[in-house]
């Protein structure tokens, strides 16, 4: 199994919501104990059976690699890759970036911990599961057909009373103590050796009744799908308090649907046959994968209790029943757009449009995971490298700092003719940080502690509304007012970057001209052969490591106007300024800049 860092994430949502589920059915199972009958109350469990899934089940149903199709294109035209940057571009003199390290936990070794604990037990509990099989395959081959011709005849008799038609194979073994019902392409019913010798045609009538019930009401498969809950959830006690209790309720309901076959007369017959079981047979050990007549003591207990106190079930209780049912099922399923959340963390845009081509520029990327998107506003097509990753949503870093400074100006904390905020005296490790800043120079030298004291001025829930209408990335703040877009809650993917700055451009956004125009004065970068490049780049810096690197931007050539975005990551060294590198790279093999 794939170790990766969402693992240990998708093991506290399994903990969460089966913890959640087993709580709420206990809860309900006390409160509306006598509004529940005992078919009401086992059938409760299935909503648990539904939960353990839920985890499992996919948010987008294929993440969508990279591959080659008709549509794509490769338009590399045997230039230099990325790694032998061309002069000009080496020298430009804005293409340094500038970040500090944010220090972050690195759960990677905690995922690597629980995936081991929990694959150790996963294969713990297989072992048994498959050892379990083994003693029912062992109990299939000592079983053998039925000598007494009366007892066949009751079998078939107990199979009519119940509309049973289906083959089941119905013996004795020596290796039974407890009648037992089991198997999935092929059933069987097994009582123990010479049963006839010790048991009336009646209490064995009762015992066929009682596995006959079993498996009309499909228990035995129901077993295979607790066995394979247990393994997967094996870390969870809860789960296995709630597979002991439904346990004892599928036996209870079971009883009941026997007494309710039977004369009244016949129920204290029925109850008594049980304890004959006690008196008369040690126990034998559980046999997960098959529904036994037999039980603790405790819960043989209960079982009597329940048929003592017997009374057939009125139309209003079943009613009840279903309407608890009902509302508790509606309460497990809300857990989806919770479970969709922790497990996804919007961490792909849904992007769609079929006017996208898709390009090989794997040469340009050495080294890297990483996307380029590239937009035409005149011809309305997209061209992306990487279809996975240009739907990634990942931390913006700097590139942020273009809508933090929209937002500053719209706000009025910032104007055109005004934006200088003093230094605090704090020293940072970069001179041209170390002074007061105005728009201009805070977004030429990247520095951090201008935006952060921008935001910190125009205030969080003002940025989180700017950050809906604009409908940037995730729109997680989370993070903290100086750090949610520093590798930290709030994401962007490269298509939406890309979106954006299309919106910026043309001014979709609904903000006021004059403050577009001075977002677009501020990253304006250089001007050569008659072409205007604007961008920004941005660096994600852990723990001392470059992880990140963005470089978004857009090239005016006169005629037409391209927009672009790339995002690198690895280990170390994915810098924005590598970013930038590349971007100019493939800029210029496809004649934009």
């Amino acid at each position: 199994m794939e170790v990766n860092n969402m693992f240990f994430t998708y093991f506290i949502i399994c903990f969460i919501v089966s913890s959640l589920t087993i709580s709420g059915i206990i809860l309900v199972r006390r409160v509306f104990q006598k509004q529940l009958s005992p078919k009401g109350q086992y059938n409760l469990w299935f909503l648990l059976l539904f939960a353990l899934i839920l985890p499992f089940i996919p948010v987008q149903l294929l993440p969508f690699e990279y591959s080659y199709s008709a549509l794509d294109v490769n338009q590399s035209n045997g230039t230099s890759p990325s790694n032998m940057i061309t002069e000009d571009i080496q020298h430009s003199n804005w293409i340094q970036d500038y970040s500090i390290s944010v220090n972050r936990y690195n759960l990677e070794y905690l995922n690597i911990i629980t995936a081991c604990i929990w694959i150790a037990g996963l294969l713990t509990m297989t072992v048994l599961a498959v050892k379990a099989w083994l003693e029912v395959k062992k109990i299939k081959r000592t079983t053998y057909p039925l000598e007494n011709k009366g007892v066949q005849f009751l079998f078939e008799q107990c199979k009519e009373q119940l509309n049973i038609s289906g083959n089941l194979v119905v013996g004795e073994s020596p290796y039974v103590k407890s009648p037992m019902t089991f198997g999935i392409f092929r059933n069987y019913v097994v009582l123990p050796g010479n049963f006839d010798e010790w048991l009336s045609m009646d209490e064995i009538k009762y015992i066929f009744l009682h596995e006959l019930n079993h498996y009309k009401s499909k228990d035995i498969a129901t077993n295979y799908l607790i066995v394979i809950f247990q393994i997967i959830y094996w870390f969870n006690p809860l789960v296995w308090i709630a597979f002991r209790k439904m346990r004892l309720d599928r036996e209870i309901a079971c009883d009941y649907a026997v007494l309710s076959s039977l004369d009244e007369n016949c129920h204290r017959e029925y109850g008594i046959t049980i304890i004959n079981f006690i008196a008369k047979v040690s126990r034998q050990k559980n046999f997960i994968l098959a529904n036994q007549f037999h039980g603790s003591k405790k819960q043989i207990k209960s079982r009597i209790e329940r048929i003592a106190s017997y009374k057939k079930e009125s139309k209003i209780l079943k009613l009840k029943s279903k309407a608890i049912f009902t509302i508790l099922g509606v309460l497990v399923a809300s857990q989806i757009p919770l479970i969709s959340a922790m497990a996804n963390d919007n961490n792909h845009y849904d992007f769609k449009d079929e006017k996208a081509l898709y390009m090989d520029l794997s040469e340009h990327f050495t080294g890297y995971d990483g996307s380029f998107v590239l937009y035409d506003i005149q011809t309305d097509q997209y061209q992306i490298y990487n279809k996975n990753k240009s739907t990634l949503r990942v931390s913006p870093n700097s590139t942020y700092k273009i809508y933090s400074a929209l937002f500053g100006l719209e706000s009025k904390i910032i104007s055109n003719e005004n934006s200088t905020i003093k230094w605090n005296g704090t020293q940072y490790p970069f001179d041209s940080w170390n002074s007061e800043q105005n728009l201009t120079t805070a977004m030429k030298n990247s520095v951090t502690w201008y935006f952060q004291e921008l935001d910190k001025r125009t205030k969080a829930g003002i940025i989180h509304s700017y950050l809906k209408r604009i409908n940037y990335g995730n729109l997680d703040m989370s993070g903290g007012i100086n750090e949610f877009w520093l590798e930290s809650s709030l994401k962007i993917s490269p298509v939406e970057q890309v979106q954006l700055l299309k919106d910026l451009y043309t001014n979709q956004l609904g903000f006021k001209e004059k403050n577009i125009q001075t977002v677009k004065e501020a990253i304006k970068l250089e001007e050569k052969n008659e072409k205007i490049l604007y961008g920004k780049t941005g660096t994600g810096t852990v723990n001392g490591k470059e992880i990140n690197g963005w470089f978004i931007g857009y090239v005016e050539n006169g005629e037409n106007t391209y927009f672009f975005a790339t995002n690198i990551q690895n280990e170390e060294n994915a810098s924005g300024e590598r970013a930038a590198e590349m971007t100019l790279s493939i800029l210029k093999d496809k004649g934009i800049y």
